[in-house]
């Protein structure tokens, strides 16, 4: 699936089975909400806390794909093409992190 796709089958999912987006500020929120689950579990599974009842057979994939989901709607509403996003980013990094990284003495 290419991101494009993705936004095209997250439009059509919100407009058939979820009736209508959610206004821009409450996908905000919700993202937030995504990404706090995403790291609940991380810190859980690579960082030093211990799992509780309520966060076992929790799947990082499947927390990943709710952030983008969501981040997807956000998206369509606001007129983002990401892919268009994404390749401008990639552009942007590219030049300005042309040598950062490789003479960081830190990533030897």
């Amino acid at each position: 699936m290419t991101i494009q796709q993705a936004q095209q089958d997250v439009d059509q999912w919100i407009k058939t089975v979820g009736v209508r987006y959610f206004n821009e500020l409450t996908n905000l929120g919700v993202l937030m909400e995504e990404v706090g689950e995403l790291s609940r579990l991380m810190v859980r599974k690579y960082g030093e806390q211990s799992f509780k009842e309520s966060d076992k057979g929790r799947e990082l994939g499947d927390e990943m794909a709710d952030v983008l989901f969501v981040l997807i709607c956000l998206a369509n509403q606001t007129g983002v093409d990401l892919t268009a996003a994404l390749e401008q980013n990639f552009q942007k990094k590219n030049l300005r992190d042309a040598h950062r990284h490789r003479e960081n003495e830190k990533l030897q």
